[in-house]
């Protein structure tokens, strides 16, 4: 039996184009069927019509031409995925955060047709990002890492517990694609630290790699005794996390970072680092959402 669906934003931009051809591969690896949803206000605007009349709103048109020209292009792409359309009246962030209660994931372009050129985000797919109880991927990036050029997942390694469930994420996808996966976890240079004398200064540096590569060994234990089959590379990195995980996104082809989602708060609730990954990342980013 299949599992949840994955389900994708679309509107006609040539970024939800994009993000149907990446959902149709993801949906294709993980056996589930694939839900493109339209949200369109057309039908609060119009109100309802007299059951003899002909005429249709132009919104009314063109989100049944989008959904059925994207749910062609799925089929064509892989004609074995499921592929279910559904055009919903509301606002596009209400539609996807609703049918993310019922996702396996939800899938959203970097841009809708809507965005400003000067934009490296949507609102759209920054509100999701930042307030879907399940996992979001956002489709950036060189189409080389968007078709899995590279088979490697990148996930950042935080604090538990708010790291465990990307970690999770990232085995069962780099797993899925049948590909390595680099564990990434960032440390700096303590700069409270004395360092007056060399050798002091070198101690504190040691101190501060080896609890990075602790915490590392520590977060992967059972991630890789459950998943033994994937090529695990831990890799403590000196630097910024954003900075570190926006170079390692270079060569990726997919970036998995953490969310805390803390219960009682309504507003985005994003990371600055996985705020800077959605804008600036070379590949399509996860974001995992974990409760407090």
């Amino acid at each position: 039996m299949m599992g949840l669906p994955l389900v994708v934003g679309v509107d006609g931009s040539d970024s939800s184009l994009q993000a149907v051809d990446w959902a149709v591969d993801e949906a294709a690896r993980c056996g589930l069927p694939l839900r493109l949803v339209y949200s369109s206000l057309w039908e609060r605007y119009e109100g309802a019509r007299p059951s003899f009349s002909t005429d249709r709103p132009a919104e009314e048109v063109m989100a049944e031409h989008i959904t059925a020209s994207c749910a062609e292009r799925a089929r064509l792409r892989n004609p074995e995925v499921k592929v279910s359309t559904e055009v919903l009246p509301d606002d596009a962030v209400s539609v996807l955060l609703r049918e993310g209660r019922e996702a396996s994931a939800l899938v959203t372009g970097s841009r809708g047709r809507g965005g400003l050129a000067g934009l490296l985000l949507g609102s759209v797919s920054l509100s999701v990002a930042a307030r879907a109880v399940c996992p979001v991927f956002v489709v950036r990036g060189s189409e080389p890492n968007r078709q899995g050029a590279f088979g490697r997942v990148v996930v950042g390694v935080g604090d538990s517990p708010e790291g465990s469930g990307a970690v999770r994420f990232a085995f069962r996808e780099a797993e899925a694609r049948g590909c390595a996966l680099q564990a990434v976890r960032s440390w700096r240079h303590p700069a409270h630290e004395h360092v007056d004398h060399p050798l002091l200064a070198d101690d504190a540096v040691r101190a501060q790699e080896e609890r990075a590569s602790t915490v590392l060994t520590d977060m992967l234990r059972d991630p890789v005794r459950d998943h033994p089959q994937v090529d695990v590379h831990r890799q403590p990195v000196e630097g910024p996390a954003h900075k570190v995980l926006l170079d390692a996104s270079a060569d990726a082809d997919l970036l998995v970072v953490g969310a805390l989602r803390r219960h009682g708060h309504f507003g985005l609730q994003l990371g600055r680092v996985a705020h800077v990954l959605l804008h600036h990342s070379e590949c399509p980013v996860a974001v995992v959402p974990q409760r407090a």
